[in-house]
Formats: structure tokens, sequence, C-alpha cells
């Protein structure tokens, strides 16, 4: 690039004494850990709970039977889960309003239908109505 020299800013001689192994921390000795027991308890007296599992007896097997579908209940805001394994792996999103939502969500909750298989249902039936398009 340049065959110029760098302008000399003063700071050659105190660096030339400088050894890094100077600024390095001292070791430390190792602090001894309370038994688990000890913390289990001193956590327990100051209100944390443990996030492990707890040893829950196993249940008795379900009856092979199975139960017919009831509508699902709304948790908290009247959102309901709707989860099953279909095989559909595709999604459809759609604007709609308010109460085309409830009115259609209704109606898979009074059949015991998934919201994947009311689509379905629904698009048999427009078939049937006005042909296949």
């Amino acid at each position: 690039m340049s065959d110029r020299e760098r302008a000399d800013l003063g700071f050659g001689d105190a660096l030339d004494d400088f050894d890094p192994a100077e600024w390095a921390p001292a070791p430390r000795a190792p602090r001894p850990r309370p038994a688990a027991e000890e913390t289990r308890q001193a956590a327990e007296k100051l209100g944390f709970r443990s996030r492990e599992a707890r040893a829950v007896p196993t249940p008795a097997p379900a009856p092979a039977a199975p139960e017919p579908a009831a509508p699902p209940q709304g948790g908290a805001g009247g959102r309901v889960q709707r989860r099953r394994r279909t095989g559909r792996n595709a999604q459809l999103n759609l604007k709609a309003r308010p109460e085309t939502i409830a009115a259609y969500t209704a109606i898979a909750d009074a059949q015991g239908w998934g919201l994947g298989e009311t689509l379905e249902r629904a698009v048999e039936l427009l078939e049937r109505t006005y042909g296949k398009g």
C-alpha cells in the first residue's frame, strides 16, 4: 500500500514492560456446596416450588370402547382446543365475520367434528348442491 512509516504516538515505552500475566485473576478456592436436601428445605421455606415431576401412581388402563364425542368445553376466553391426529397437513387461512366463525364452530361442536372435518363435510354438501366447479 504505502511506504510511509506510522507516526509515533508515544505509547511504545509504556508497553515494552507490559506483562499480561500480571492481569490474570487470582485462583479461587472452591466453595463447598450444601447438601441437596438442605437446599430443598431452604427453597420450600422461602416459597419456591420444584419443577421436577412428582412420582404419580400409574392409572388403570382405559376401557377399550371409545366414548362418544362430547362438545369441547370452553377455556379461558372461550377458546377451545381442537387437536386431533387426522393426517391433514395443509393449512387454509380465511378472514370471516365473528358471527360466521361462531356459527361454524357451533356446528362443529354440536356434531362432535373437528374444524377440518366440518370444512370437508361443508365442501361435500356444496358439491352435491352446486356440482363440482
